[in-house]
């Protein structure tokens, strides 16, 4: 059961689920990139294999190391809207949550950088009354989210 769902209040719904965007997995595919690269020019000008395995178990590793990683990133972070409240979540054993009320969210911004709008990520800030919640970084559909906020 996820936690938003074992926090809900009686009555309250969900309206939507946000989460983070696969661009989180940047790194992985950055290093499978530069590896293959790596590879296919150690392939056409070297002789030595050893370099290539090494090359490759290298690069694998890092690849495989970092998907795990955002996988798991990705994983444990949950964003909620409710018809009554906002809810963030991050971490497994140490967890970090943050709610605010939906009568106390006082505006959301929404932040895209060019590449943001080509892939549908940005960043949400949730300010209220008092403090607001942290920037939620690299969500997806960033538009649909704020809207579902301010609908309320």
């Amino acid at each position: 059961m996820s936690y938003t769902k074992s926090v809900l209040q009686q009555d309250e719904q969900i309206v939507m689920m946000g989460r983070l965007h696969w661009i989180i997995y940047h790194r992985a595919i950055w290093y499978l990139i530069v590896g293959v690269i790596l590879l296919l020019l150690e392939y056409k000008y070297s002789d030595e294999e050893a370099v290539l395995v090494a090359t490759a178990a290298v690069f694998g590793a890092l690849t495989l190391i970092s998907a795990i990683h955002a996988w798991f990133i990705r994983w444990i972070t949950e964003v909620a809207v409710t018809d009554k409240r906002i809810i963030y979540k991050r971490g497994f054993i140490n967890r970090h949550t943050l709610e605010m009320n939906m009568d106390k969210v006082a505006t959301v911004d929404v932040e895209q950088s060019i590449l943001g709008r080509l892939l549908n990520y940005g960043t949400i800030y949730v300010r209220g009354t008092g403090l607001g919640i942290e920037p939620l970084r690299r969500i997806e559909r960033p538009i649909e989210l704020r809207n579902a906020i301010v609908a309320k």
